[in-house]
C-alpha cells in the first residue's frame, strides 16, 4: 500500500539532451518537470514583452510606427503654428489700416492705437478675474435659457411628412360637428364637463388667453410647422412658453365664449398655414 502511494506522489521528470549525430556524444543536457517548464515559458514571455516595450518606448525605434510623429513632423507643426500667429498679426494690422483709411475718407476720427492696446490689456485682466467670469457665465446661461423658452424651431427633430406622424387624442368624445374646409375648418367634440384636454403632440405653447367669442384658448406649436388650437375651455393648465409632451393635460373642457352653446372642445389642426381635417389623423 505504501509503495503505491509513493508511486502516485512521485513527480515526473523530463530530460532534454543535445547529442552529436555521428558520435552520439552528449553535448548538452537539462532536466525539468512540468511546473518548471511552464514557469520558464511564462517568465520568458514576460521578459520578452517588457524588453520589446522598453525598446519601443525609450528608443528611436518608435518613430518607425505608422502615424507616430517624428522630430521632423513636430518641427513642422511648431513652424506652422508660428506662421499662423504671424499671419494673424498681419491680418490684424491690415484690418486696422483699412478701418483707419475708411474713417479718414468718411471724415471720422481714426482709431486710437493706445486705447485699443489698453482695452486688450483690460480684457486680459478680466479673463483672470474669477468673479467676473462667474458673473458672465451666469448672464450667458440666463440669456440662453430665455432664448430656448420660445425655441419652437425643432432643429434637432426629424422632418417627417404629416402622414407619418402619430397624434395623441386631445379628447375622447363625440364629434358634434365635423370638418368643412370653407364653412367649418375645425371639429367640435362634446364630452362631460371637466374632462381633460390633452396636447396632441410634443411642442411649445405659443398662446394662452381669453377672447369674448372663443373663451379660454390655447395654441401649441409642434414640429414640421404644425399648430394645434383648443378653444372654449373652462380652465387652462399651461401658459405661453411651456414645453409640453404628447398627452400632457393642457386644459379642462368648458363652454366659455359667446360662440359656444354647450360644453365642448373646438379643435383646429394646421399645417404650413393650411387647415387640416383632424379626423384624418386622429381617432376621437
Amino acid at each position: 500500500m505504501s509503495n503505491t502511494n509513493k508511486d502516485n506522489n512521485r513527480i515526473t521528470h523530463f530530460r532534454l539532451s543535445l547529442l552529436d549525430a555521428k558520435t552520439h556524444k552528449q553535448l548538452f543536457s537539462v532536466r525539468f518537470n512540468r511546473v518548471a517548464f511552464f514557469v520558464t515559458i511564462v517568465s520568458t514571455l514576460v521578459v520578452m514583452t517588457a524588453l520589446i516595450f522598453s525598446v519601443i518606448a525609450f528608443t528611436p525605434v518608435r518613430t518607425f510606427i505608422p502615424g507616430y510623429p517624428d522630430a521632423h513632423s513636430k518641427r513642422a507643426a511648431i513652424q506652422n503654428a508660428m506662421k499662423v500667429d504671424s499671419l494673424e498679426s498681419v491680418i490684424f494690422r491690415w484690418e486696422l489700416y483699412s478701418e483707419n483709411l475708411r474713417r479718414a475718407v468718411e471724415g471720422e476720427e481714426p482709431i486710437n492705437i493706445d486705447s485699443l492696446i489698453a482695452a486688450n490689456q483690460k480684457a486680459a485682466e478680466l479673463a483672470q478675474d474669477q468673479d467676473y467670469l462667474k458673473k458672465q457665465d451666469s448672464l450667458l446661461r440666463k440669456e440662453v435659457k430665455e432664448e430656448e423658452m420660445f425655441d419652437i424651431s425643432s432643429r434637432n427633430a426629424r422632418k417627417l411628412p404629416i402622414e407619418g406622424m402619430l397624434f395623441f387624442t386631445p379628447l375622447k368624445g363625440v364629434i358634434s360637428q365635423g370638418y368643412d374646409p370653407v364653412v367649418h375648418p375645425f371639429v367640435d367634440i362634446t364630452a362631460p364637463k371637466g374632462s381633460v384636454v390633452n396636447a396632441v403632440a410634443d411642442g411649445t405653447v405659443i398662446y394662452d388667453g381669453w377672447s369674448e367669442e372663443t373663451g379660454y384658448t390655447i395654441q401649441i406649436q409642434h414640429g414640421n410647422d404644425i399648430v394645434s388650437i383648443y378653444k372654449h375651455n373652462e380652465k387652462l393648465l399651461k401658459k405661453t412658453g411651456d414645453k409640453v409632451k404628447a398627452g400632457t393635460p393642457i386644459a379642462l373642457i368648458g363652454s366659455t365664449g359667446t360662440l359656444s352653446t354647450g360644453d365642448h372642445l373646438h379643435f383646429e389642426l394646421w399645417h404650413n398655414g393650411e387647415s387640416l381635417d383632424p379626423t384624418q389623423y386622429i381617432s376621437f
